[in-house]
């Protein structure tokens, strides 16, 4: 296979996986429900937290930096935070085992009415869903962005966004960043109207 010809069967794959999730009702109706959720969880005061491993940590951060600080026109900034604290981590990890490193944080930090996007490819990640038992047991609702639907964390979540991506993460991934866009701009749409108007 050439290298010409690589490029273009990975872009027809995500493609393909983009085109699977436009034609799923279903996963568009839960975005659309998430959006809500977020967007009605700041009108009442609360937070958002964020978490994931690997690639899906960078994806909780970059979910959390677009509300506090900007995504596309000024505005105020919100209350959203992932939990990726180098310092909280390592002393977590160390002291209690990596499982517990983002459910802990939400024991010291969240509180009821507050939501939590949890964030796994597969579904599985042991430290997500134990964050994600957490929160159900706080009050905070959860959101899961995964890969497969009826995986654990599907089970806990209030909300669950499964992308159709495919058999590999990467391609799960890709779809999990553009469904991160979407939601920022359904909680701007209902907070912040006038920056959408034509």
């Amino acid at each position: 296979m050439s290298a010409n010809s690589c490029v273009l069967d990975t872009l027809k794959e995500a493609q393909a996986a983009l085109q699977a999730l436009i034609a799923s009702d279903e996963t568009l109706r839960a975005i659309e429900q998430a959006g809500t959720l977020l967007a009605t969880t700041f009108k009442q005061g609360g937070r958002a937290f964020s978490c994931g491993n690997g690639g899906s940590m960078c994806d909780a951060m970059h979910f959390a930096e677009e509300l506090s600080g900007r995504y596309r026109l000024d505005r105020a900034g919100l209350p959203a935070v992932s939990i990726s604290d180098p310092s909280h981590i390592s002393c977590v990890g160390n002291d209690y085992g990596y499982e517990h490193i983002f459910s802990r944080y939400l024991q010291a930090h969240a509180k009821k009415g507050d939501c939590l996007l949890a964030i796994s490819t597969s579904g599985t990640s042991k430290n997500v869903i134990a964050a994600a038992e957490e929160a159900r047991k706080m009050g905070v609702k959860i959101i899961g962005l995964t890969g497969k639907k009826d995986s654990a964390l599907g089970k806990i979540a209030d909300i669950v966004i499964a992308t159709p991506g495919g058999k590999f993460a990467d391609r799960v991934q890709e779809l999990h960043i553009k469904i991160i866009h979407i939601l920022i701009e359904l909680v701007e749409r209902q907070l912040f109207p006038e920056n959408y108007k034509a």
